[in-house]
């Protein structure tokens, strides 16, 4: 839903979504486990399930594990992903944020520090060798490369960000 601006107020984009649990046991009120997430309804009425705060704390833990550089390299390559969009080099969709992010969180943590240049070249040619088919979302509960467009990237797709990222280094 789209909350338009009134006043003071900023125009906003709400999610509705329910609470969602993905159950590993149930044997009885007192003897459950399960994943906590929310879910939410596409348009054409796919239900998809996420898991943000597992997102967050993962992002969290991965942000301090590497002295504070993943946050900032995200940002680096969704800049660069503006960048190829800008430029008409890709589609905004071929990349969306959500996944760049998911894709650096795979990436070991010594390959993150001394510089943002470094630490691009690191993670980029990392992600370049890599088996990225067992690559997982953040949130640790979906594969991040996979062929269901509501909670994974599709693996062409990856490739052509990785492609492309090459390419803009290349030509700087």
């Amino acid at each position: 839903m789209k909350i338009q601006a009134s006043g003071n107020r900023r125009s906003a984009d709400v999610l509705v979504a329910l609470q969602y649990r993905r159950y590993h046991r149930f044997r009885s009120l007192d003897d459950q486990k399960y994943d906590s997430g929310i879910c939410f309804w596409t348009t054409g009425g796919t239900r998809v399930a996420n898991y943000p705060q597992q997102h967050s704390d993962n992002c969290t833990t991965k942000h301090q594990a590497t002295a504070s550089w993943f946050k900032p390299l995200v940002r680096v390559f969704k800049n660069v992903r503006a960048k190829l969009v800008s430029d008409g080099v890709i589609d905004a969709e071929v990349a969306p944020s959500y996944y760049i992010e998911g894709l650096l969180y795979n990436v070991p943590n010594e390959k993150f520090g001394a510089s943002y240049e470094a630490s691009f070249l690191n993670a980029l040619n990392w992600l370049l060798k890599a088996d990225r088919s067992q690559f997982v979302c953040a949130n640790e509960q979906y594969y991040l490369l996979r062929d269901d467009p509501n909670v994974t990237w599709t693996a062409a797709n990856c490739k052509a960000f990785l492609d492309a990222a090459v390419g803009l280094w290349n030509k700087w």
